[in-house]
């Protein structure tokens, strides 16, 4: 921590701020060579004789030793800081009703975080501590403010305060992608950069849905005992590296009925980060409320309902489709068929269809002959809005193999 401001005048009484922080592991720098090569097994006897080395062990850069802290530690969103505050007397004159006040200052609110009662009377060498732990959750400069109330000799209230500037940096970056499926599910690729200096373990990555999706997470070996994480028993983050997550979002069985609501519904949730670093330090991140584009699905909707994996060339298959009206009028539409590569239609192109009343949906099925083997997409289903010569094209709505 920075110290921002002095005490323009001396004070019976003298503040000490101290971080709390753990060590780390004195660890060797490994440099090792060859023994054919000119040095022989000079550095690699160096290198074993070094006192912080592990026997054994010793080009894993794994050390056995403990290291203070020697220079200031960053703070990342999420963890949580601790504090010694002393407040101690030298001056060898009692002084009497001391109290002690501590807030943070961030760039929107101000948070009290230590507010002792008084004090009756403090003699020299003796000291008021007091311990505070915050967990950050705002990035960028954080002011600690201390101040010190208490009577000086003659009974006279004097105070004091001190500033200490902290900063907040931020630990992962966060990228989220999103896909919308045809069966109305939404996937989630969530990207998680470690941009800290050193290694973290991400212990916990879950995504808290909204209350309009059902979420499965895509992130665990299919089959396995006790859901294995695809990543292993833990989840090491180096520093710069990424690791991807995936998620599936399943609409309520409510909102899938009414189209126009499930289009709308663009907040998907939030991402709760949890990870440990250094010696089990604990940080944990929220991200905000993710948002997706809204599918688009237009006045006439038309899905794939059935369709086989499997078809044999120059056999006929059928498959059959759902088209579902999202305006407010009847739509009275024409089937018009075009030809698509490896692919010829069974059936009359240009016919009227059933009106359709407005919110409604009606099953229809399609029979078409393959010419050509291998995967073949399904497309060229045209509908042609009679009243408004809209014409709706559909290409792509699903793939067949066609086998000999």
């Amino acid at each position: 921590m920075k110290q921002n401001m002095q005490p323009s005048e001396e004070h019976l009484l003298s503040l000490k701020v101290m971080r709390l922080t753990r060590p780390t592991l004195s660890s060797p720098n490994p440099v090792t060579c060859d023994g054919k090569d000119l040095l022989g097994n000079l550095l690699n006897e160096a290198l074993q004789k070094e006192a912080n080395a592990v026997q054994g062990a010793e080009t894993l850069a794994t050390g056995q030793f403990l290291l203070l802290p020697q220079s200031p530690v960053n703070i990342y969103l999420g963890e949580t800081f601790s504090s010694l505050i002393s407040v101690y007397s030298e001056s060898g004159q009692p002084v009497n009703n001391i109290s002690l006040k501590v807030d943070l200052q961030t760039s929107s609110q101000r948070l009290p975080l230590s507010s002792n009662p008084p004090l009756a009377e403090m003699n020299s060498d003796e000291n008021i501590n007091v311990v505070i732990h915050h967990e950050v959750k705002e990035i960028g400069t954080h002011i600690l403010v201390c101040e010190v109330t208490y009577n000086n000799t003659m009974g006279l209230q004097t105070s004091f305060r001190k500033f200490f500037k902290i900063q907040v940096l931020k630990p992962l970056d966060v990228k989220t992608k999103f896909y919308n499926a045809e069966n109305d599910d939404v996937y989630l690729e969530a990207q998680v950069q470690n941009i800290t200096s050193g290694p973290i373990c991400l212990e916990k990555i879950a995504l808290d849905a909204s209350n309009l999706f059902n979420v499965t997470s895509l992130n665990f070996v299919p089959g396995s005992s006790g859901e294995e994480s695809v990543f292993g028993r833990t989840t090491i983050l180096q520093p710069n590296t990424t690791c991807q997550f995936l998620y599936c979002l399943t609409p309520d069985p409510k909102l899938s009925s009414d189209l126009k609501m499930l289009s709308g519904a663009t907040n998907i949730g939030k991402l709760d980060i949890v990870w440990r670093s250094n010696l089990g330090e604990r940080g944990r991140l929220q991200t905000s409320q993710l948002q997706r584009m809204g599918p688009n699905y237009g006045d006439a909707r038309l899905t794939l309902v059935e369709l086989p994996n499997f078809v044999v060339l120059e056999e006929p298959f059928t498959f059959r489709c759902k088209l579902t009206n999202n305006c407010d009028r009847t739509l009275d539409l024409v089937v018009s068929l075009d030809e698509s590569e490896g692919l010829t239609w069974c059936g009359i192109s240009g016919r009227k269809m059933e009106s359709l009343p407005p919110h409604s949906h009606m099953d229809m099925e399609f029979k078409a002959i393959p010419l050509q083997p291998g995967l073949k997409s399904i497309s060229g289903i045209r509908l042609v809005d009679a009243s408004l010569k809209r014409t709706y094209n559909y290409d792509d709505i699903g793939q067949v193999f066609v086998v000999i």
